[in-house]
């Protein structure tokens, strides 16, 4: 059975939660409706103000009436929803930038706070946890937050944990967004998975949304700057096939090390890379004849 998932990447400015909700109704009444919705990075949440002003506007624990009114959306609509991130106010009283996502249910399902915040000018405090979670049916979805994409380390770990498409959510405002489009293509095509990086439209973003599949094209993008409702579909199964016939038929990273090699130090992470831990794992919803076979490294 395919596994095509069907997804919508909404390139839109920042905008208050009422405005948000009657336009995502509205997309799900129309030809843009999917099954997994993506939004910007903190696109609930617009920068006003003093530091301590947009805290005190925004900042609140995942469980607070936000995350309350978020589930009741996804769970009315019967979609998986990525509101792009929101600042969590957590339990040790201090700010994170945290991407969050919304089962059909309304049950909140991953939450991932960015850990590479964009110094100096996100405040945020550091997150130190990659964050995965299974779509049933379909396949594994990693988050990374607009800047973590510069650090080939987070897509790299998230492909290892299993994630066959990564959702990059950002709001790049700068010139470096130029910069970022290679950057997503390359974390695809080394990691062999899907990558979908959705950013904010004009006036508070630079747009240039688009979706990237595993081995490098790009599928989708919309005008830059521009608002958009981006549509395409997710398959799977691509990723797996990647792997198991090359990339453009002729490589094949995550089967290059061979336990006959023995561990390769890495000095710069104080640590190594062990052929035996190498492989990725496997997503369980990846069909039988796409999975490596008498491998006891793929997990």
């Amino acid at each position: 059975m395919s596994r095509h998932l069907r997804i919508a990447l909404v390139q839109a400015a920042a905008e208050p939660f009422e405005r948000f909700a009657a336009g995502l109704r509205a997309r799900m009444a129309s030809p843009h409706a999917a099954q997994l919705v993506v939004y910007p990075e903190l696109h609930l949440c617009p920068i006003e103000g003093s530091v301590e002003e947009w805290y005190a506007a925004h900042a609140e624990p995942l469980d607070g009436p936000r995350g309350t009114a978020l589930g009741k959306l996804a769970r009315e609509l019967g979609i998986w929803l990525i509101p792009g991130t929101v600042l969590e106010r957590g339990q040790d009283g201090k700010v994170y930038n945290t991407a969050v996502v919304y089962d059909p249910d309304g049950e909140l399902v991953a939450a991932y706070r960015k850990i590479f915040t964009w110094r100096p000018y996100e405040p945020m405090c550091v997150g130190r946890e990659f964050v995965v979670f299974d779509l049933p049916g379909y396949g594994r979805v990693g988050l990374s937050i607009c800047y973590d994409a510069w650090f080939p380390e987070v897509t790299r770990h998230l492909a290892w944990l299993g994630a066959e498409l990564v959702v990059n959510v950002v709001q790049t405002a700068t010139a470096g967004r130029a910069q970022e489009r290679p950057l997503n293509q390359a974390n695809a095509i080394v990691n062999q998975i899907w990558v979908a990086t959705v950013n904010g439209a004009a006036p508070t973003a630079l747009g240039d949304t688009f979706l990237v599949d595993p081995e490098g094209h790009i599928q989708a993008e919309a005008p830059a700057a521009h608002e958009a409702t981006l549509v395409s579909i997710v398959d799977f199964d691509r990723v797996a096939a990647a792997r198991k016939y090359g990339t453009s038929g002729d490589s094949w990273p995550w089967a290059q090390p061979d336990p006959a090699d023995g561990p390769l130090d890495l000095p710069l992470y104080g640590g190594q890379l062990d052929p035996a831990t190498w492989r990725p794992a496997i997503s369980p919803e990846t069909p039988e004849s796409l999975r490596p076979q008498g491998d006891p490294a793929f997990r």
